[in-house]
């Protein structure tokens, strides 16, 4: 594909450095999903921001950079120390604060984000029912929850349906992955957002060839990679799904104390 036209698409992502952005993205490039993902928000300096499953915190960076946001940029996986040493290094040290947490067990103040963007990781915890309750209670009235990720275009309700270039993979990697209209009836039936956007990322075949061309180059062991190389028929795609939270409560059961008498 063209530079030039991967400039007009991703005018913002492509000022990073392409292999620093490879080097860090686990996965498909991570600021070309992010970006695609902005487009559809509106993020002001000075706004509070979480960056859920930031990874190795260059998705955190970017939103630092691009938009004067303050950036909670939490992993459970990657270590803060490591992030910091990034973030310092970019000179975003004083916009993006770095923190080992667990999704489901932030440690944070109701109603105290502007936004919470979740890139590439939100499938990981997202498809418990109880999950959007829990992580609204964190999000201001009139904010906005925002992720984009790895999709189907036809939900797969049974082994049978699955297709064959994915069978031997698909209850290791691909058994959590549904459609833009399952993940919209998730959400919406909560009451505790309202539904901005749902569909399949405009920039979703510029996202898949680049994945492909930077997995045939690396010869790295790469499943998601591999399963794009060999999906004909287009069956994986990437979404966004932006919610703006309702004055609804998020009633839920904490997650430390389930099960507890």
């Amino acid at each position: 594909m063209a530079s030039k036209q991967l400039q007009h698409i991703f005018p913002k992502a492509m000022r990073y450095d392409p292999e620093w952005v490879r080097r860090h993205s686990m996965g498909e490039n991570v600021l070309f999903n992010l970006e695609s993902l902005t487009k559809s928000l509106h993020l002001k300096p000075g706004m509070r921001v979480l960056d859920l499953g930031c990874g190795k915190a260059i998705s955190s960076i970017f939103l630092a950079k691009e938009f004067g946001v303050t950036v909670y940029a939490v992993d459970e996986a990657v270590s803060a120390s490591d992030n910091y040493q990034r973030i310092y290094r970019e000179g975003c040290e004083e916009k993006v604060i770095p923190l080992e947490a667990d999704a489901r067990a932030l440690p944070f103040a109701q109603e105290y984000f502007d936004a919470v963007i979740v890139v590439d990781s939100y499938t990981y915890f997202g498809t418990d029912e109880k999950y959007l309750p829990y992580i609204a209670r964190f999000i201001k009235p009139g904010g906005h929850i925002a992720i984009v990720d790895v999709c189907f275009t036809q939900e797969i309700e049974s082994l049978e349906q699955v297709p064959d270039f994915l069978r031997q993979d698909y209850q290791h990697y691909w058994y959590f992955i549904h459609t833009t209209k399952w993940w919209r009836r998730l959400w919406e039936k909560t009451g505790l957002v309202h539904i901005k956007a749902a569909k399949e990322l405009n920039e979703a075949e510029l996202v898949r060839e680049h994945y492909i061309k930077d997995f045939e180059q690396s010869g790295e062991d790469d499943p998601f990679a591999k399963a794009l190389q060999l999906d004909q028929q287009h069956f994986i795609s990437f979404f966004k799904l932006i919610g703006c939270r309702t004055t609804k409560t998020a009633y839920l059961q904490d997650y430390k104390t389930e099960g507890k008498k």
